[in-house]
């Protein structure tokens, strides 16, 4: 089964986390812009940090046979510093239109702010003008209400609401967003947000319509192989193959396909590995021998294995 991570921020990651992906059956991921846990000083940090993600770390995937995309925004925390707020607004047209960005993202709430929610509606809009759907964080304190505020500000955005995905959801909230006709993301974390059995919970009260899951797997106590961990859990629970397949591949390619950007054909999780290549004359290698494999059955195992 191919396995799609569509939140996953591998700038924290390792290469070895790469290759433990890869063999799990990860054949796809979405990285979102996010805040680095360090507060940003300056607006061009924000340039560079996009181009890392529509480069170095695209092509870092690639390594290792993953495709990798990716959605830029500014991040809701750090919405709330107005001396970059405006001036990173003002940066994203230019880098919203580039290959490999799939969506408008992270925004939402943190705090729930006024000046959170003023950046939220701005990036609405830049989802809209760019003909981009939109990834939407909820806030880890106080989240049914900060749901309910969100949902209420795509409703008044007037963004269509299959163009909208809903993220970090738990059992509260889940159901609001199913309601509203947006998809609906979940965390799946060591030991926050949401694990594999309240998971597979919920899949079998709620089916898999509209439902993705992913590992975030941050700079934080994380875990990037919690989709087949969850996929794993799912199956031995008896949840249908079929349902586990949507949940798992169909839905995120089916949401993020809407970008117009996602470029999987039937055949792109067989990628071809060329550790020999480099960018900007940087390798993944420290003076190992380079792994070659022009092509690959997506089920088998990945070639570090």
């Amino acid at each position: 089964m191919r396995l799609f991570d569509p939140h996953i921020h591998m700038t924290s990651r390792t290469t070895d986390d790469y290759i433990s992906m890869g063999q799990a059956g990860i054949a796809a991921i979405v990285e979102p812009a996010f805040w680095l846990g360090q507060p940003r000083t300056h607006v061009g940090t924000f340039e560079d940090y996009f181009l890392s993600l529509l480069g170095w770390e695209r092509f870092r995937a690639s390594q290792f046979g993953i495709r990798h995309f990716c959605t830029l925004a500014l991040n809701p925390k750090e919405a709330n510093n107005s001396k970059l707020a405006a001036g990173v607004l003002d940066l994203l047209p230019r880098y919203l239109e580039k290959d490999g960005v799939v969506a408008v993202g992270e925004i939402g709430f943190d705090d729930q702010t006024e000046a959170e929610a003023a950046c939220f509606s701005a990036q609405i809009e830049l989802a809209k003008e760019f003909h981009l759907p939109v990834l939407i964080h909820t806030p880890h304190r106080d989240k049914k209400r900060g749901t309910e505020r969100t949902l209420a500000l795509v409703r008044d955005s007037g963004i269509r609401s299959e163009l909208v995905l809903i993220d970090h959801n738990n059992e509260e909230t889940l159901p609001l967003v199913l309601n509203s006709g947006c998809w609906a993301g979940h965390s799946i974390y060591p030991q926050t947000k949401m694990d594999e059995q309240r998971m597979v919970s919920l899949v079998k009260q709620y089916g898999g319509e509209r439902i993705i899951i992913n590992s975030a797997a941050d700079w934080g106590v994380s875990d990037p192989l919690k989709v087949p961990k969850t996929v794993q859990a799912m199956v031995e629970a008896g949840i249908s193959r079929e349902t586990v397949g949507r949940i798992a591949w169909d839905n995120p390619v089916a949401f993020f396909r809407q970008s117009g950007r996602l470029d999987l054909d039937a055949d792109e999780a067989n990628l071809s590995v060329d550790q020999r290549r480099l960018w900007e004359g940087n390798s993944v290698l420290r003076g190992q021998s380079p792994v070659v494999q022009t092509s690959r059955d997506p089920y088998e195992p990945h070639p570090h294995s």
